[in-house]
């Protein structure tokens, strides 16, 4: 059974909160942690904020679990610059966590999230977008990163 993106996003959020609890915490300004924090999870929810609203214009299935229901090839916006700009954003926000929380012994969590989605989300994403859209998602894996 494959985990949904937002749901390992929260239970990573969660397991490193307890994490947090029971290990040292870094000592950093709480004024330069917060907003540190905030301006990362700020722009890492940009980032997946305008992934979504690209597909909602090009009235495309956003469900990670289902690729094969998409009925375009979006290239545009945020497309430009990374192939999954929502899971770049998702990364970005537990990182924003793991500042907040002043605990390095939760970075391994992101770590955790960047393994999970390069080994099972994106490729069967991949497989799928280039089965329907054949030599035009080729193409644009040429052009753009798969993260940034």
């Amino acid at each position: 059974m494959k985990i949904p993106p937002l749901l390992l996003v929260l239970l990573l959020g969660a397991l490193m909160y307890v994490i947090s609890l029971f290990t040292p915490s870094v000592v950093v300004h709480p004024v330069l942690r917060f907003t540190a924090a905030a301006v990362i999870f700020i722009t890492g929810s940009g980032i997946s904020l305008s992934g979504v609203l690209a597909f909602r214009r090009s009235k495309t299935s956003v469900n990670p679990l289902s690729p094969d229901k998409a009925s375009s090839l979006v290239e545009t916006g945020i497309y430009r610059i990374s192939r999954n700009p929502m899971y770049v954003g998702f990364l970005m926000m537990l990182l924003a966590w793991s500042i907040a929380l002043a605990n390095l012994y939760t970075l391994p969590a992101c770590v955790v999230f960047f393994w999970y989605i390069n080994r099972f989300q994106i490729p069967e994403e991949e497989r799928a977008l280039k089965a329907m859209f054949q030599q035009s998602y080729t193409a644009y894996t040429r052009r753009v990163r798969r993260w940034l």
